[in-house]
């Protein structure tokens, strides 16, 4: 997972992110747009919690037995005349893509919203390998034709406002294909009609797509790709060949168990009650969509964080992003400070897992949250957010760097394992409570103080009052 891999750490980054009044203001004004359709659609359901439930049950079910899944798609998928390969890694996928794309005389792909070819770097692989991809999902293209990075898994483009996207399709569209009408301006159906102009004639002309896939269906070997615009369903049906790049965890056994899914995505992710767009296909079929069908099942470290049994958890998302939408501190740092194609409080569980916390910036990840709890009752598959973080939290601080957070953790536990110790340690810190300023405490105490108000010492120990009071 090679995605913005040698950024400074989460507190760094967010710190220099939050001071962006105008990022903070975009981030506002779309989170709270968003969580708000999608709590006016969720209420309309008398049987949400049911379906959430089952949402669950049904990925866990199918994580515990994923090795049986996997094969069953695998068979299906080649007998509807597809082609099926395995991939440990971003490296091993993209070979596979890339040499797939060669093997079609073609230099330029299309593509669909995917965010497991965004985490493996596939349009940096190709590039190197003279084989330019273009984005065909509007915030996408924003980003592309921006030089950017997403900062949001529905809305990677939610950091941008209508002024800059113009000012964006202006400067850049036209070193890309059609340029934008010299006369754009920023509404968005005007925006939306110069991307669409812009788009057309890609569509028309490029003969390999590339795609990731919401549900896999084990039973059947059927892919599934839900989106708004229409622009997944003309790369699905064009092109000559279609490359799909599917993390092995998107597996669904039956269509029975994708109809829950059906209803708990578009309400959680855009706040609609049935999505706009919901393609599937299995396999190749003469004179029906491409000739040329490939599947690539990405690993990349989910069998790693499928051992993990705090950890797995993160393996249900199904990519809603309802949690970056109530989450505080994604809402004043934004996605780019999470460092990873995943941002948000599902970001910092997930993308720590996938690589292995083995940079700062993946150990510092599992910290990005105050623990409020709010991403967990929005997710549509019941994902404990804040469990698994304290979780992760608890392997970072086993890790290098960590040595006085450990000895002092021993220590506290050294003291509340007996209540005369404990005792004793409120005594000695009644005694010195004159040296505690009420704005910052002293020596490394200082660091948690310098985002949170001290609360007053009191004059006497609670212990101290029992006492003097019985008596």
């Amino acid at each position: 997972m090679s995605t913005h891999l040698g950024m400074p750490a989460f507190p760094a980054r967010a710190a220099a992110e939050s001071a962006n009044a105008q990022l903070r203001h975009n981030l506002r004004k779309a989170t709270h747009t968003i969580r708000d359709k999608r709590a006016a659609v969720v209420d309309e359901l008398s049987d949400w919690a049911e379906l959430r439930a089952a949402g669950a049950a049904i990925k866990d079910r199918t994580l515990l037995d994923l090795d049986t899944h996997l094969e069953r798609l695998e068979a299906a998928f080649t007998a509807a005349g597809g082609h099926v390969h395995w991939a440990a890694d971003a490296d091993e996928a993209n070979r596979i893509v890339t040499g797939l794309v060669q093997a079609t005389g073609s230099d330029e792909v299309v593509k669909v919203k995917s965010m497991a070819t965004q985490e493996i770097g596939l349009n940096e692989a190709l590039e190197k390998a003279g084989i330019r991809a273009y984005e065909t999902d509007l915030a996408e293209l924003i980003v592309q034709l921006g030089h950017d990075e997403p900062s949001h898994i529905l809305v990677p483009a939610i950091h941008r406002n209508r002024s800059e996207i113009r000012e964006i399709f202006l400067r850049e569209m036209a070193d890309w294909g059609r340029p934008a009408p010299p006369d754009l301006t920023d509404e968005p159906r005007a925006l939306a009609e110069a991307a669409r102009l812009h788009l057309r004639e890609r569509f028309l002309r490029t003969k390999v797509a590339v795609s990731g896939a919401n549900f896999a269906v084990a039973e059947t070997g059927t892919l599934v790709v839900l989106e708004s615009e229409g622009n997944g369903r003309m790369c699905l049906t064009l092109p000559q060949t279609l490359i799909s790049v599917v993390g092995i965890e998107k597996l669904v056994p039956t269509w029975r168990d994708l109809e829950v899914f059906l209803q708990l995505l578009p309400r959680s992710s855009t706040g609609e009650r049935m999505n706009p767009y919901t393609s599937m296909w299995t396999g190749a079929a003469a004179g029906d969509g491409p000739r040329d069908v490939h599947l690539v099942l990405l690993d990349n470290g989910r069998t790693d964080t499928l051992a993990d049994e705090v950890g797995r958890q993160a393996l249900r998302c199904i990519r809603c992003s309802a949690c970056m939408n109530v989450c505080p501190v994604y809402e004043r740092a934004g996605g780019h400070a999470y460092g990873s194609v995943y941002p948000g409080p599902i970001g910092a569980i997930l993308t720590p897992q996938l690589r292995g916390m083995s940079t700062p910036l993946d150990a510092s990840l599992p910290y990005a949250s105050s623990l409020c709890g709010a991403c967990y009752e929005v997710c549509p598959v019941a994902i404990d957010i804040p469990e698994v973080l304290v979780h992760l939290r608890a392997r970072a601080a086993a890790g290098p760097g960590h040595a006085a957070e450990r000895l002092g953790m021993r220590a506290a536990g050294w003291v509340f394992n007996r209540p005369a110790r404990l005792a004793a340690a409120q005594r000695a810190a009644g005694a010195f409570r004159g040296l505690i300023s009420r704005r910052r405490l002293p020596g490394p105490g200082a660091a948690w103080t310098d985002t949170r108000d001290v609360p007053e010492v009191p004059a006497e120990s609670f212990r101290s009052w029992w006492r003097r009071e019985r008596s």
